[in-house]
């Protein structure tokens, strides 16, 4: 198969891309070590020229795959040819060495391409002063190093002129057991197919040996061929030819299938290659960009076809073996029959023959001398001693020649008498009779012919299996082909990643480099960044293309993955991740220190997440067909927003007001789990509703340290008021019964002065009464309450805000004795607070306390509704009204209270992952499986799955073990089984956290099986 590019390929290529000149450098990138990537651009066209050293020099229409950190080499070649113009490309000399020139004059920069030997890619100034080169290396004199000039005298500068004599000399200097081919070739520069079409034109076979070569004859043909080589480079047309190969492979049916693959390519289509099967191209530039694009897939066809092929040859050897067998033991019957013939012919001299051997033994003559005396005997004409060959007395035995007595030389007609032996070699046991040793090898005879018949019918069956075995081999590795095919990797795949379960896609980065590239490169304004509170952890980032506030669920899913990929995981430690805006990450370090690959600063504010447990799970995801996505929509999506957070509240960057979700009717209290936390006062709490609130409040506090001097007095003194109202409000149940009862019973004195103040501001509250505490097990509850009207509820259509004067008294009639005791207890230590509050303020009127409240951008509006919570207990509760989701602290805008936004966004990363589901059904389509780890908690719902935990377990070998379990596994489709077979190895196990313990129903049924 032809590799690498020829002189006349070059002169073809170089002719081909002149239409480039003109084109500006827009960026270079490396595909690997060897291979490079220019994207050239004008105003009005593109163009990627692909330049591998050694190899080739084409332009390109296909995306080749490129590293994600670019090389020195290539960093090198960005600084000095960007956004410089391609002047000139031109071949040195008639050597197969390339020189590409970006810019002019002094500005000028050479890159120099080596197509020879092991090919090298030279950088230099106009100069030829070597920058920088691929391969540094010294030949002889002559240095190939940075800042060495490049030699550019050394390249060929004239073709070899061959003349009658040199041809002669040349062909002179050969071996006689050498071809013309291999002595003409060295001084023939354009190429051996070029060499072949000549000479098979003029009537020269070129694989003719020098011995054989008649010089007067055919010396002057040869000539000729050599000297019609630049007619035909000048009249020939020029297009690109693409030589194919027939290959054969098997199929499941036992039918065989034709498919061609790539064997060379060339600018015109050669005498020698008219015969077979070719493709061809308009420009020679893609004829090179087709055969080397498909040569990985071909490779793949290929070693799918050895598969195929060696399990096609291992169902041969076994019907071989089968055969062999059989007529091994057809063998072993008729000699054992006709052993036991010529024993019978026989009998008489076998008779004698073991009294003579067994009389000698009875007198003890030794055995050696019982040799000697047969010897003798046999040699004096004994009939009987004759025919002993040879005593093993050792086992008892004598070999015997017996000869058919009945046979004659001219009865060799008969071809049943041919077949078989006329002499033989028979042992003969000395314990038994003539008529006994008969018998025993015609019950050998017997025994062998059952055994051939075992034979025969175990065979049969054998041999459907191996059939069945090796017809299913082949389906699953036709299979697995067509899945290879149609497998695509995913941008996102070089990293770690999941999907989570509302359909968020979450990458980390494997080392320092990732970490950089997906912060600078991936990380949007609207993603979320998210990392483990440890030094060296990965830094992860939530996709959110649509610019909606990230559900807490999968903030704490993307803690947990943070996690688990950090030195956590080895050392088995839980802790905490916290979460920050893209704008809080900065590579800018504090004054006089740096920051080392893949780190960041954050600044402001961190937003902790609660401790994450090491657990992670193993499953797969399946790619389906387009017409089986509908059948998957909303499979994972923002779910039981109002079913499971019964207190969440969020605020805007405005200091709008949110409400707090109400309960049905007739319900008295409801208990849930916080999920949240405040990183503030480094409090773990369990509501993830809260996270965003949290997280608001905390924004604004911030906000609030900042304003203006003239302000400051009112500031801390409406932040003292709310911080008193949480403090006491959190510390209510923790207090002793004592305590207690004292702030009951200076509540109850002052009860009518907290009635008139909460008459005065309830105008300003929602309606719902929150009580926090802890239970009998001492994790956080929190007990919410209706206070509101259903009647005020529905007349306002959205989540009320205001409520009347009357409301409170209306609740109070109706509220029993002990609520009035609970009240109390919310609203105990405020007596003091109102009053100096009501001191402080008392010259300030509403118009300016509003206006003071929009400076400081407070929530005092929501904190003061706790009061009134507080002081409207036993109201009846009012409908559920649906409120619009929790908005991050970096969303500006404010939403109309009760009315809720549908932004439809159409994302092709959304896209994407809405074909990729973890629970396919038997009517999909599926086309490939992706394997995923992520955390536990959101494989819940996949198939296929598996539970990791730290432990000692080697990845791989959980990997391979999880995917025995899954392919084992009887209720699975055979479709299903050909997908996971499919997954390589490789890609298995990369993206397991570390050494793991793997966890699974009937895991060691598995483990007991092998």
């Amino acid at each position: 198969m032809k590799s690498r590019f020829t002189t006349i390929d070059i002169i073809t290529v170089l002719d081909e891309l002149q239409e480039h000149i003109g084109h500006r450098v827009n960026q270079v990138y490396d595909v690997d070590n060897k291979t490079y990537l220019i994207r050239l651009q004008k105003p009005e066209s593109k163009v990627v020229l692909l330049i591998e050293s050694g190899t080739r020099i084409h332009t390109t229409e296909f995306d080749w795959p490129k590293n994600p950190a670019p090389s020195g080499f290539s960093m090198k070649l960005r600084k000095h040819i960007n956004n410089k113009r391609l002047e000139k490309i031109s071949q040195m000399g008639v050597d197969r060495v390339i020189d590409l020139q970006f810019g002019s004059e002094e500005a000028a920069y050479h890159l120099i391409l080596e197509m020879y030997d092991r090919g090298n890619l030279v950088l230099t100034d106009y100069e030829y002063k070597i920058m920088n080169i691929l391969r540094p290396r010294v030949a002889g004199e002559e240095k190939f190093l940075v800042r060495e000039t490049y030699p550019v005298e050394l390249a060929k500068q004239e073709y070899s002129k061959l003349d009658e004599n040199n041809l002669k000399n040349i062909l002179k200097s050969g071996k006689p057991n050498d071809t013309v081919k291999k002595v003409v070739m060295p001084h023939f520069e354009y190429g051996p197919s070029l060499l072949e079409h000549v000479c098979s034109e003029h009537g020269i076979v070129l694989n003719c040996k020098l011995k054989d070569f008649d010089f007067d004859a055919k010396l002057k043909s040869l000539l000729d061929a050599l000297g019609s080589v630049r007619q035909f480079l000048s009249n020939e047309p020029r297009k690109g030819i693409i030589v194919q190969k027939a290959e054969v492979r098997p199929k499941a049916d036992g039918e065989t299938e034709e498919f061609f693959t790539f064997q060379e390519f060339h600018p015109y289509l050669f005498h020698q290659y008219k015969e077979k099967p070719v493709l061809e191209f308009p420009t020679f530039n893609a004829a090179c960009d087709n055969f080397f694009s498909q040569l990985e897939a071909q490779k793949i066809e290929m070693k799918t076809v050895q598969q195929e092929k060696a399990a096609l040859k291992k169902l041969e050897n076994v019907k071989k073996d089968h055969e062999s067998r059989i007529k091994s033991l057809q063998e072993v019957q008729a000699m054992d029959r006709r052993r036991g013939e010529l024993i019978e012919m026989n009998s008489g001299i076998v008779e004698n023959a073991t009294k003579v051997v067994c009389s000698a033994i009875a007198n003890q003559i030794p055995w050696d001398q019982i040799k000697e005396i047969i010897k003798e005997a046999s040699e004096k004409g004994d009939p009987v001693a004759s025919r002993i060959k040879q005593l093993k007395l050792e086992v008892n035995h004598i070999v015997m020649l017996l000869k058919d007595p009945y046979y004659y030389p001219e009865e060799e007609d008969s071809d049943e008498e041919s077949t078989e032996p006329v002499e033989l070699l028979v042992e003969i046991d000395l314990d038994l009779s003539a008529q006994a040793n008969a018998r025993k090898y015609f019950t050998q005879k017997k025994f062998a012919a059952s055994k051939e018949k075992k034979t025969v019918e175990s065979g049969s069956v054998a041999l459907k299996s191996a059939e069945k075995k090796t017809k299913q081999t082949l389906k699953e590795m036709a299979n697995i082909s067509n899945i290879n095919k149609a497998r695509k990797v995913y941008w996102f795949e070089k990293f770690f990643w999941f999907i989570s379960s509302e359909n968020f896609l979450v990458i980390g980065g494997r080392d320092a480099q990732q970490n950089e590239l997906i912060v600078k490169r991936y990380m949007k304004p609207s993603d979320v960044y998210v990392h483990a509170d440890l030094h060296g952890a990965a830094s992860v980032v939530i996709k959110n293309p649509s610019g909606n506030p990230v559900p807490p669920k999968t903030l704490n899913e993307a803690a947990q993955f943070a996690v688990c990929f950090s030195a956590a995981w080895d050392s088995k430690v839980i802790t905490t991740a916290y979460w920050v805006n893209p704008d809080q990450v900065s590579k800018t370090a504090p004054s006089g220190e740096y920051l080392t690959v893949g780190s960041f600063m954050i600044r402001g504010k961190k937003n902790y997440l609660p401790p994450s447990h090491l657990i992670m799970g193993f499953g797969f995801l399946f790619k389906l067909e387009e017409s089986s996505v509908e059948r998957h929509k909303d499979e994972r999506k923002i779910r039981g927003l109002d079913d499971t957070m019964s207190v969440v509240s969020s605020l805007d960057d405005r200091g709008t007001e949110a409400d707090l979700e109400s309960v049905g009717e007739g319900v008295a209290d409801l208990e849930i789990d916080l999920e949240g936390g405040d990183s503030s006062d480094d409090e773990t709490v369990q509501d993830t509703g809260n996270l965003s609130t949290i997280a608001e409040e905390e924004s604004e506090k911030k906000t609030e340290s900042v304003i203006d001097k003239c302000d400051i007095d009112n500031s801390e003194a409406k932040s003292e008021k709310d911080e008193g109202e949480d403090d006491n409000e959190d510390s209510s149940d923790e207090n002793v019964d004592a305590e207690e009862s004292k702030m009951e019973t200076e509540d109850m004195v002052d009860e009518k002065i907290i009635k008139d103040e909460a008459k005065e501001e309830v105008i300003e509250f929602p309606d719902t009464d929150v009580k926090i505490e802890f239970n009998r097990t001492g994790s956080v509850e929190v007990k919410t309450k209706p206070m509101s009207s259903s009647s005020e509820r529905s007349s306002s259509g959205k989540p009320a805000k205001q409520k009347s004067k009357n409301a409170p008294k209306g609740g109070k009639k109706e509220e029993p004795p002990v609520e009035e005791k609970r009240k109390s207890e919310h609203v105990r230590g405020k007596k003091g607070k109102m009053k100096k509050m009501k001191e402080k303020y008392k010259d300030q009127d509403e118009e300016e306390r509003e206006l003071m409240m929009k400076i400081l951008k407070s929530d005092g509006a929501k904190k003061e509704s706790k009061k009134a919570k507080k002081g409207q207990k036993g109201a009846p509760s009012a409908p559920k009204v649906k409120r619009p989701p929790p908005k991050r602290p970096a969303e500006e805008g404010t939403a109309v209270e009760g009315e809720e936004k549908e932004v439809v966004t159409v994302n092709d990363e959304t896209d994407m992952l809405d074909s990729l589901t973890g629970c396919p059904v038997p009517e999909d389509e599926l086309l490939f499986a992706v394997p995923v780890c992520a955390p536990y908690s959101t494989l819940v719902n996949y198939k296929y799955k598996v539970k990791l935990t730290p432990g000692t377990g080697k990845r791989g070998k959980a990997c391979k073990t999880a995917l025995n379990m899954f392919v084992m596994d009887k209720s699975n489709s055979p479709r299903d089984k050909d997908l996971l077979k499919s997954v390589k190895d490789q890609d298995l196990a990369r993206n397991l956290p570390g050494k793991v313990k793997l966890s699974a129903p009937h895991l060691q049924k598995l483990k007991g099986k092998k």
